[in-house]
């Protein structure tokens, strides 16, 4: 049995763990292109109420066998050399970003469909919730588009 990986990190993604992980593949030089997907949350308004935050759930199990799925077929559909894929759980304040796709491959047109399969993939298959915060502290449930 395979354990997949876990992709979920509490809070924001840090920009300088986006960094690092770039930093780390300049080693890779079988590599010619890189596809990176930064999601970050926005301050909309909705019914007169700016969104403050986002506070995301998951079934944790669940979405992580859902990605493991999802990851092995992205890399039997493009000749990808790597993908890095990080999402966050709990609260992530507007202007913050909460998930980070990282798609390597020897040609930018590889890396940049696989990049973009996967976030489509991720906001249509994976159990993952988020809760807008608005300034007021109440909220509604987010309804992707």
């Amino acid at each position: 049995m395979h354990k997949p990986k876990d992709i979920f990190i509490e809070g924001a993604i840090p920009p300088a763990m986006i960094a690092d992980s770039i930093g780390k593949h300049q080693t890779k030089t079988e590599i010619g292109a890189h596809s990176i997907f930064l999601g970050q949350v926005r301050k909309d308004v909705i019914n007169e109420q700016q969104v403050a935050a986002i506070e995301y759930t998951t079934y944790k199990d669940m979405a992580l066998e859902k990605m493991h799925e999802i990851r092995e077929e992205i890399f039997a559909k493009y000749p990808l050399t790597c993908m890095h894929i990080y999402h966050s759980l709990g609260i992530v304040n507007a202007g913050e970003i909460c998930l980070f796709v990282f798609t390597s491959s020897a040609h930018r047109k590889e890396a940049i469909d696989a990049c973009e399969e996967v976030v489509n993939r991720i906001k249509a298959e994976l159990p993952v919730w988020g809760k807008e915060i608005f300034e007021n502290e109440s909220y509604q449930w987010k309804q992707n588009k």
